[in-house]
Parts: C-alpha cells; sequence; structure tokens
C-alpha cells in the first residue's frame, strides 16, 4: 500500500469527525467518503481501516502519546504501531521532523497500565464487566471485540443451498467454510465488496453474523404460523425467519421506523418471500398491537440495545455509550419486552435477545419479566437448538463472545407462555 501525504491528510479528517462521536462511525465514513469521491477503493480502504484502528486501540495509542495525541499523530500512530508500516513506507508523505517522530515512537514502551487500559475499554465498561468476569477472562474477551469481523453470509434456502453458494463463491476464488453453528452460515476470509455479486442480486446469499442467525433458530418458526419480528429494523432476521417458514403463514415484521421498513420491502422480494407483512408502529403499545393480543405462534424481540457485543463493527460504541445510556436502554428493553409478550398465545414462545454483553440489559430483563409475568416460564436454549440438529453447549441462555464463538456478542433466552 503506497502510503501518500494525502492519504494521511484524509484519514486525520476523517478520524477527527470520527472523534466528535456525534454519530455512527459507518454513517460518519460513508458521508465523508460521499464527499470525497475523488478517494480511490483502496484509499478508502486504508482510512476506514486506520481510522477503526484508532477506534478499537484508543486506550492504549493515548497512553503511548499522553499530550501529543492529536488525531494526526494517533493515525500516524496506528499506522506505524497496529497497521504494520515501515518508516520506509512513510518517506514520501512525511516531512524530516515527523520521520524522526515516528522513529522515536515505534521505540516507546507502554509503562504499567490499568485493566481499562489493557482491554481498551473506558473505565465504566470495564468495571462493569469486571463483575461478572476474572481480569484474565475480561482480557480474552477484549481482544476478541478489538479484532476486525470477517464477512459472514447466510445462504437463502429458498434460492439456494449452503453448499451450492460455497461451491460457487470456492470456484471464483473466496475462500468460503461453512459456518460453525448455523445450518446456513458461511464464512468468508477478507471482506470483498459482494453487493454488485450475481448471488447477492439475485437473493441466494445475505451478510449476516452467524450469531443473529442463530436467534432464528431459537425461535423456530414453523410452516403455516402466525409470527412477529418485534424490533424488525432492516429485516435480517425477518428474512431469515420467512425462509424458515418457507414463505407461508404471516409474518408480520413490526419497527418504528417507516424508512427500515422501507428498505426491508426491497429486501424481501429480492428473497423471494411472499409471507412478510411489514407494519410501522408508534411504539410497543400501539393500537395494532393490542389488537393482536394472542394471537402469535412465535415472537422475536431483537431489542433496541448499546450493541456492546458488535464492537468488532463498530469500535465507536465503547466511546458513544454511558452508565447512563445503558440504564435507559434497560428500562426501554422492559417495557418492549412486556409489549411483545402481549402477542403470544398460550403454548406461544417469545424470544428476548440482544447483542450486548452487559447483564443489565440480558440476564436482568428477563428475570424482572418472569417475576412480573408468572403465566411465561424460561425454556433451554441448548435444546431448542439441539431439537434442529444443532450442537452447541450453553445451557438456559444462549451467550455468545467473538473470542468463543468466532461470532458478535449475543444474548438470548427462550419464554414460554404456560399453556
Amino acid at each position: 500500500m503506497r502510503i501518500t501525504a494525502k492519504l494521511i491528510d484524509a484519514t486525520t479528517t476523517a478520524l477527527n469527525l470520527l472523534l466528535k462521536f456525534e454519530h455512527p462511525a459507518d454513517a460518519v465514513l460513508s458521508k465523508f467518503f460521499r464527499d470525497n469521491r475523488a478517494l480511490g477503493q483502496n484509499d478508502r480502504g486504508c482510512v476506514a481501516e486506520t481510522a477503526y484502528a484508532v477506534l478499537r486501540r484508543r486506550r492504549l495509542l493515548d497512553h503511548l502519546l499522553g499530550a501529543e495525541a492529536s488525531p494526526r499523530r494517533l493515525v500516524l500512530a496506528a499506522l506505524v504501531r497496529l497497521s504494520g508500516v515501515s518508516q520506509r513506507q512513510l518517506e514520501e508523505a512525511l516531512k524530516e521532523k515527523e520521520l524522526k517522530w515516528v522513529a522515536e515512537f515505534k521505540g516507546r514502551q507502554p509503562g504499567p497500565l490499568t485493566l481499562a487500559e489493557q482491554a481498551d475499554f473506558p473505565d465504566w465498561l470495564a468495571e462493569r464487566l469486571s463483575a461478572q468476569l476474572a481480569p484474565a477472562e475480561l482480557l480474552e474477551l477484549a481482544q476478541g471485540l478489538n479484532q476486525p469481523a470477517p464477512l459472514a453470509l447466510r445462504a437463502n434456502p429458498l434460492k439456494a443451498g449452503r453448499a451450492a453458494v460455497r461451491a460457487r463463491l470456492n470456484a471464483e476464488g473466496l475462500a468460503a467454510e461453512a459456518g460453525k453453528f448455523s445450518p446456513l452460515a458461511i464464512r468468508l476470509k477478507g471482506k470483498p465488496a459482494l453487493q454488485k455479486h450475481p448471488l447477492y442480486l439475485d437473493g441466494s446469499i445475505e451478510v449476516q453474523d452467524e450469531g443473529s442467525q442463530l436467534l432464528g433458530y431459537l425461535l423456530a418458526p414453523k410452516r403455516g404460523e402466525m409470527v412477529a419480528d418485534f424490533c424488525a429494523g432492516a429485516g435480517g432476521k425477518t428474512l431469515l425467519m420467512g425462509a424458515l417458514m418457507r414463505s407461508t403463514g404471516r409474518l408480520y415484521a413490526f419497527d418504528v421506523s417507516d424508512r427500515r421498513l422501507g428498505r426491508l420491502r426491497d429486501r424481501v422480494a429480492r428473497a423471494g418471500l411472499s409471507n412478510v407483512h411489514p407494519v410501522t408502529i408508534a411504539n410497543e403499545n400501539d393500537i395494532r398491537i393490542k389488537r393482536l393480543a394472542g394471537k402469535f405462534d412465535r415472537v422475536l424481540v431483537d431489542a433496541p440495545c448499546s450493541g456492546l457485543g458488535t464492537l468488532r463493527r463498530n469500535p465507536d460504541l465503547k466511546w458513544r455509550q454511558s452508565p447512563e445510556g445503558v440504564a435507559e436502554l434497560a428500562r426501554k428493553q422492559h417495557d418492549i419486552l412486556q409489549g411483545a409478550a402481549r402477542l403470544v398465545k398460550p403454548g406461544g414462545r417469545l424470544v428476548y435477545a440482544t447483542c450486548s454483553i452487559l447483564p443489565e440489559e440480558n440476564e436482568a430483563v428477563v428475570a424482572a419479566f418472569l417475576a412480573a409475568h408468572p403465566e411465561f416460564r424460561q425454556v433451554s436454549a441448548q435444546e431448542a437448538l439441539a431439537k434442529q440438529g444443532i450442537a452447541l453447549a450453553c445451557g438456559e441462555t444462549l451467550r455468545l463472545a467473538p473470542h468463543t464463538h468466532g461470532t458478535d456478542g449475543f444474548f438470548a433466552a427462550i419464554l414460554e407462555r404456560i399453556p
């Protein structure tokens, strides 16, 4: 990779925008690239990778740089410390003064690091996790979360089997391996652009983390059933559930954002589904929810959360979240779960899930719900997966993490309304 002065300047400008933490990092970079169309594909990749490297390892870099931690110095530090760029590669881009600084910085060794600094977590997050994890376990989790995520795909069984998809991708030189757990998962080495690939355009594949796929198997929707994706968002799990139902029955995709559901409609058509019904609601107490009370066989609540299990993809979240924000999310999650529970018929299944690693968004929400709703009971996630041929030793609840499962961090619990 050729490192030029313009590339370093562009990366510094992008990082400066990201460090304001006013908007999600992916949205900030998307706008930055739209505003800087002269950057080529390789340059864009370098800008994004370097900026994300800073977000992932900000505590270490701040520790090493001290008062020198300006956006430009952070970029240079990330290039030489994290990306393996040599001083010779920087000779074209930097003047003599900065080259001397780079040489000096490369020899710096960190002093004693706190646990939070070792983990590259904010102090409050390290403290929360220390309440449930030993230091060594916390650092293993952090190491997994601080690595870039590989590209994970899901085959659409209505269009093509996983084996056929893998065979085609491998024939094209894309190293495609079967996922470890989901029967439809495919893991790719590297991050090839697939938005214009024929398999993507015809709906045979979707980009979806394997952990997210397992939520569909926990819900286990069947042909002809009445099913709801209560917080559908862009609809990745909706598409999986529709495929598992073989495009039969009725699958409601509820969300408060009409814009997100608008994007889902295009994806539904591409996936070849005819059983999906997107419905925009005001909130969990919307009159349309009340009218459907007690009519659903299965309801998935993938609740809005801190997203701290997705730091591989969204490293800015650990700097944008706060204890106060998490507390507010936990209250919202409790309300959403209670609203969704109204839909479930006796004998029906309710799955509560987040992509958070914090107990207050996960176990605590489920415990409070069960205490207030004796008409529901928890059933084993491990047994539910085993019935579908998925061997995963998880016990009562599903807990996934990148360092143990190679997925994003996920939590899920299965709740059943007692007949």
